[in-house]
């Protein structure tokens, strides 16, 4: 901002679960300056001080998404993420989708893994205002076993596949996490757990030693690092507990034991439910079988009671979108972990919010400094008409976004020009498979979605 800034008249919702109060802020440089009559009476001795007026809005810090895929572009299929992307035009791409999220309320997020580690550059351009974007904390390529993660046989025994390494040896793991972290990456990211095609029928199966994953810890630890870890099912969560690792992704699955170990530790919880309650909710509009949406329904079903004891234990819950898949596309679900919570995990809206909001400030590593409206907190914060303590799906709704500010700058929110096909991009489909009996009916049935693995 070039001179501080008044918002005026709005109802404020500092992020960390307090009810709502009516007050004006003042904004200056990066800064919040001051809440409440403070913010005004400072506000007179400053010699120029613009004004917003919020009458009939919400102040609140701006949302953070702390698991959110940027370079994979609304992806429909593993197959085009490894297959069907280039690097330098994935990051250009990114850039693009970037600014999606800044219209949808999100000022920071968490990028756990992208194509050709190419998020670490974006988040340098963003940080040196070379491009407009949320704040933006990354890990490079996602750690694999040979087993291949979610994406099974589809990952090659070696190397580098689309947002994925593999490892094979202590000694490559010690050296890969020595190179991300010279190049730039603020956290390691490793799959816990992957599926192995022949045994799918037992979900996904825990593909690292415990002593492996004690290792890379240890390496990481040393450099400053954190380690954040997909994991699903109880001895996955277990090992990294006990294995040292900072932050879970899913964590559905969890016995009496693993839940211990992450409560002994407070280690954070990013449940990343978005994708699952959208297939749950939205899958019959898709042509997804009925079936399938139950068993989507029940990995959130079967996984409230122990993400519930987390939190009551004092576990910090994350909300992550997972954004980046055409279940999830940009700019339209980074809300919707919060309505997850609400209905899942029975919080109130003010609860959610504060997941969605001072919690994240964790995975960017700037806790004390994001995520809270509260004066000397970085000013990143969302101006939106209505209360989402009320209602919190409102916030889904970007029409009603009036300000986005990140370190007291305003974000452009003005509708972003309309993007061409990229030739080349995307996998064409044949649509349904054509039995006589469909070519000769009189149904015309919807478009299956083909369910894709996440990470």
């Amino acid at each position: 901002m070039k001179h501080p800034l008044l918002i005026e008249h709005g109802s404020i919702i500092d992020g960390t679960g307090a009810v709502p109060v009516s007050a004006d802020m003042l904004v200056v440089g990066q800064t919040i300056a001051a809440i409440g009559p403070e913010a005004r009476a400072q506000a007179d001795h400053l010699p120029r001080v613009e004004t917003f007026d919020a009458t009939g809005c919400t102040i609140m810090p701006g949302l953070i998404d702390a698991h959110c895929h940027l370079s994979f572009d609304d992806a429909s299929s593993n197959a085009e993420l490894f297959t069907h992307r280039r690097n330098a035009l994935s990051a250009l791409v990114a850039a693009y989708n970037a600014r999606k999220l800044l219209r949808a309320g999100v000022t920071s997020l968490l990028d756990p893994d992208s194509l050709f580690e190419n998020m670490i550059d974006l988040r340098d351009a963003i940080e040196a205002g070379m491009v407009e974007g949320p704040r933006m904390s990354c890990g490079a390529y996602a750690l694999m076993t040979a087993v291949g993660g979610t994406a099974g046989r589809l990952i090659a025994d070696t190397g580098v596949t689309g947002y994925a390494r593999v490892v094979n040896s202590r000694d490559e793991l010690v050296s890969e996490v020595r190179r991300q972290i010279k190049y730039g990456a603020d956290w390691i990211k490793v799959h816990v757990t992957g599926v192995i095609p022949r045994q799918a029928h037992k979900g996904e199966l825990s593909v690292w030693s415990f002593d492996e994953l004690k290792l890379l810890c240890d390496v990481a630890h040393d450099l400053g690092t954190p380690v954040m870890g997909h994991c699903r099912g109880a001895t996955a969560v277990r090992d990294a507990a006990r294995a040292g690792f900072d932050l879970l992704f899913h964590a559905t699955g969890m016995d009496d034991e693993a839940l211990d170990e992450v409560v002994k530790r407070q280690i954070p919880i990013c449940p990343a439910l978005t994708f699952q309650a959208n297939m749950v909710d939205f899958g019959h509009r898709l042509g997804t079988d009925a079936a399938l949406r139950n068993m989507f329904e029940r990995e959130i079903t079967d996984s409230a009671e122990t993400l519930i004891r987390a939190r009551k234990a004092g576990v910090p819950l994350l909300c992550g979108s997972e954004s980046g898949f055409s279940m999830v596309p940009y700019g339209h679900w980074h809300y919707r972990e919060m309505e997850v919570f609400v209905r899942y995990l029975g919080m109130t809206p003010l609860e959610a919010l504060a997941c969605g909001t001072s919690a994240g400030a964790f995975a960017m590593k700037m806790e004390g400094q994001i995520g809270v409206l509260k004066p000397g907190y970085q000013a990143d914060l969302i101006c939106l008409e209505g209360d989402p303590s009320q209602d919190v799906t409102i916030l889904g709704e970007t029409e009603r976004m009036r300000l986005v500010m990140i370190a007291g700058k305003q974000m452009d929110i003005s509708p972003l020009p309309p993007r061409k096909r990229l030739q080349g991009w995307t996998i064409a489909s044949m649509g349904t498979q054509l039995t006589r009996e469909l070519a000769f009916s009189n149904q015309y049935p919807n478009e299956p979605v083909e369910i894709q693995e996440l990470h």
